[in-house]
């Protein structure tokens, strides 16, 4: 089955899937590419390939390393955040563990077909205001508003 691109989503192949995260993970992506679809894109691949585990941490340092080589800071009002990563890491394992083999451009489809397609998808699970935090930010924070699905 081919997955159909979504408005920020031109994962049409495991190579395009591939090629966004080797180019997160060299610093040569261009910003604009970094969108949420490639955010799980690059989770899904890593997590397939063992470069990453859905545990706290093991994604921010090649995030980190990202945001700054595009100029974007790492504060604790912006950059990276540890709990929407840990979150999206969990959901992401979710999602392959149901998928078993399946392409990864496919994995990805039936994720972001769900609730997980809006970019505003933590708000479900958090109030806004634990979600934004300092806290949330810098290390892991149990949602607030209901349990994960997970």
């Amino acid at each position: 089955m081919m997955a159909t691109a979504l408005p920020d989503q031109p994962f049409l192949s495991d190579a395009a899937i591939e090629r966004i995260t080797r180019g997160m993970l060299d610093c040569t992506l261009p910003k604009h590419e970094w969108t949420h679809s490639a955010h799980f894109a690059a989770a899904l691949w890593l997590l397939r390939e063992g470069h990453v585990q859905p545990v706290e941490g093991s994604m921010a340092p090649m995030i980190r390393a990202y945001n700054q080589a595009t100029g974007t800071s790492n504060t604790a009002t912006s950059g990276y955040h540890e709990t929407i990563t840990l979150a999206s890491l969990q959901g992401a394992a979710a999602a392959l563990a149901l998928a078993g083999g399946a392409p990864l451009q496919d994995v990805l489809a039936t994720l972001l077909a769900g609730s997980f397609g809006q970019s505003r998808w933590p708000l479900e699970y958090w109030s806004q205001g634990v979600f934004m935090s300092v806290d949330a930010r810098q290390s892991w924070v149990a949602p607030d508003a209901r349990a994960l699905p997970w």
